[in-house]
């Protein structure tokens, strides 16, 4: 099976559709999404309805930190994140609001747990942004691949049968061996706000027979999604993330 796997859309309509539109290209078997459909960006109806479209088509779907803060409020959000949220808020419908309520924080797949930030406590939203982070999140799991998004930065940690962790390359575009032998935790980036310069629309394939996991980076018109946040009244610095990827 390849599994397609998507992170931290963000509200960014055009973000989705480019990965969408690549995951159909590529001849996926099935979608797995891992959270904060919503929050920063100026389309979060949009979203949470094609979200909820591909999980009642099969998708796994987790919820994410935004996604969570729907109902249950942004104390320890940033400003410009909390003001997203205020105004993503009132937007989305009742059953939106429950879907986004509902959904699990973890998902395991075959020899993978999925998650949307760390499988160390996931309801901390721990951001895997180190070794020692991914350390954590693997002493915290039985599986043998983690992936997670949150962090919107594609990241790749492996793990030796010493159970020493070290970060490798990633590169997109080009098929990466999980080696059996190893432990791993993939950080897929986003696909509606990257982080890493790269303004591009990120997700992951993982083919589950090879054991290979491609980063993949999709070209769309992020110009128009920054005009639509500049137009909601959202906070500046948003529309520029998406123009400049960090």
């Amino acid at each position: 099976m390849r599994l397609a796997l998507v992170s931290d859309v963000h509200g960014n309509r055009e973000g989705f559709q480019a990965v969408l539109a690549d995951i159909a290209a590529r001849g996926c078997d099935r979608i797995a999404l891992l959270g904060d459909y919503v929050g920063y960006g100026p389309d979060p109806e949009w979203c949470c309805d094609k979200v909820m479209e591909l999980a009642a088509a099969g998708a796994v779907c987790l919820q994410g930190n935004h996604d969570a803060a729907v109902g249950q409020g942004a104390a320890d959000f940033s400003t410009n994140a909390r003001i997203a949220m205020d105004w993503t808020r009132p937007r989305l419908r009742a059953d939106q609001r429950a879907f986004l309520a509902g959904l699990p924080l973890v998902a395991e797949l075959g020899e993978a747990l999925l998650v949307h930030a760390s499988a160390e406590q996931p309801g901390e939203w721990i951001y895997v942004t180190s070794e020692t982070r991914a350390t954590g999140a693997l002493r915290s799991a039985r599986a043998r691949v983690v992936f997670c998004g949150h962090v919107h930065v594609p990241a790749l940690y492996a793990a030796d049968l010493g159970g020493v962790v070290r970060e490798v390359r990633v590169r997109m575009g080009v098929p990466v061996p999980l080696i059996r032998s190893r432990r791993w935790v993939a950080v897929l980036g986003s696909a509606g706000q990257p982080r890493d310069r790269d303004p591009g629309a990120a997700y992951a394939i993982y083919d589950e027979e090879t054991a290979e996991l491609t980063f993949r980076r999709v070209p769309y018109d992020c110009g128009k999604t920054a005009v639509k946040v500049r137009a909601a009244g959202l906070p500046e610095a948003l529309a520029l993330r998406l123009l400049n990827g960090e």
